[in-house]
């Protein structure tokens, strides 16, 4: 089996496990009474990761060696997108779901910067099809990520919106706003 085979076996396994666990805290959250937000883009979301996945797999010969660099900033963002998920808990899902009393999480990841699950993602997407050598992999997803992540950003944002009691309006828009321009950069 090369690399290529047990690098995407492994990444696929993850996202399906990482779906599994997504929609049953997802489940208990909205029996809590929570609310899911905009859902009509998800769908484009799982488009998205399902079919940069398949790029890689038709576009990569299989016995590409792999820049085992790469691979190992690679493995680094899987344990950083461990420590968003443990951070997260029980409210870690895929979906924008919002509960009104839960709190907002100012820990782990999220002391440093917002959003850094996307942030993450944004990395593997890049450098997983790098590491193979696969650039215009890499490009178009990762500018096709852009532009949902910045739709997903906003409505996340709204969702949290009347919960950040300690944060003013015009100084959470503009993190917004920064956060969406430094994605698109």
């Amino acid at each position: 089996m090369t690399p290529l085979i047990w690098i995407l076996g492994f990444v696929v396994l993850q996202r399906l496990a990482e779906l599994v666990w997504a929609q049953r805290n997802t489940r208990r959250l909205l029996a809590r009474g929570g609310r899911e937000t905009n859902a009509r883009h998800y769908p484009l979301f799982i488009l998205l990761h399902a079919s940069w996945l398949l790029a890689i797999a038709t576009t990569v010969p299989l016995d590409t060696e792999p820049n085992w660099l790469l691979i190992g900033v690679f493995a680094v963002l899987q344990i950083l997108r461990l420590w968003v998920i443990t951070t997260l808990g029980p409210y870690w899902t895929t979906r924008v779901i919002t509960l009104d009393d839960a709190p907002l999480v100012r820990h782990g990841p999220f002391r440093f910067l917002r959003h850094p699950n996307y942030w993450i993602v944004a990395g593997e997407i890049a450098v997983l099809p790098l590491a193979f050598g696969a650039w215009p992999v890499a490009l178009v997803w990762s500018l096709f990520n852009a532009l949902l992540l910045r739709h997903r950003i906003r409505i996340e944002d709204e969702a949290l919106r009347p919960r950040r009691t300690d944060d003013p309006p015009a100084a959470s828009q503009a993190r917004s706003e920064a956060a969406e321009i430094d994605l698109l950069l």
